[in-house]
């Protein structure tokens, strides 16, 4: 599945009805993984799995590419199939019952590596979309709704504008932004600042950090080490599909117990 596709299946119904937006579950924690496996092939991408996120923590991913730190936050939004285990998000085990992936995608918010925005709809028209057609928001409501939160990620004058008029990191955001127009209550982010010039990831953070500082539950695959030690309750490293270590931010990068944890960050701490 191609980013754009998915940035689409991300915020639409697998079904066939448009339903209204689902209640989640206020007990029990935001998200539990257990024993999940998933193959591309024969190659064992993700091997028994065991994770679980509470409520309004929030977790940084990280480890070399092919470990498997992507297609884990896209098993919890089901835009990848896991094969074996459980996964169960905000209440709603991840099963084929399209009902189900329905249920979880309309609590759940995801923001990609790239921005995945329409270039033929203005920011405001793009925000607006799946307010729409997903939770039948009628427009003027929607508008307001996109305003809102184009003003939460600071960038309310570029509404009328079209994606291409932005720069990489005012695009980021209004890729936020606009998983934020649907009231989720967990957010994933997939190497948000990795596609962007250095001069634009602070204000990606930035916005990152204060969704961080109002409670949302959030998990994040990232390399940015600085935003880890600053927000993150917690830091997994992941490595040949496997979570490796993981612990508080002070713990995992004064104390890293495993040798492949302390190979990786001499390496991306030195860089």
């Amino acid at each position: 599945m191609s980013d754009v596709s998915a940035a689409a299946a991300a915020t639409v119904p697998a079904s066939a009805s448009r339903s209204g937006p689902q209640q989640g579950s206020d007990s029990g924690p935001a998200i539990e993984l257990t024993g999940v496996n998933k193959w591309y092939g024969e190659f064992h991408v993700l091997r028994n799995v065991n994770l679980t996120v509470q409520r309004g923590e929030k977790i940084v991913i990280c480890g070399p590419s092919g470990s498997g730190k992507s297609t884990l936050i896209r098993c919890i939004n089901r835009l990848e199939e896991h094969q074996a285990g459980r996964i169960v998000v905000d209440g709603n085990e991840l099963t084929n019952d399209l009902r189900q992936i329905d249920k979880v995608r309309s609590e759940v918010g995801m923001v990609f590596q790239s921005f995945n925005l329409f270039p033929h709809l203005t920011v405001l028209e793009n925000l607006c979309l799946a307010p729409m057609w997903v939770r039948k928001m009628p427009r003027a409501d929607a508008e307001k709704i996109a305003m809102q939160y184009l003003a939460r990620v600071k960038i309310p004058d570029q509404a009328l504008k079209f994606p291409g008029q932005l720069s990489g990191g005012q695009q980021q955001r209004v890729a936020i932004a606009r998983a934020l127009c649907m009231n989720p209550r967990i957010m994933l982010f997939d190497e948000p600042t990795s596609a962007l010039d250095p001069e634009m990831v602070k204000e990606v953070l930035d916005t990152m950090t204060e969704l961080a500082r109002q409670g949302m539950t959030m998990l994040c695959v990232t390399h940015e080490m600085g935003f880890a030690k600053a927000v993150a309750d917690r830091v997994i490293f992941m490595d040949r599909g496997e979570i490796v270590e993981q612990g508080a931010p002070k713990d995992f990068f004064n104390n890293p117990k495993s040798e492949r944890t302390r190979n990786f960050l001499s390496q991306i701490l030195n860089h």
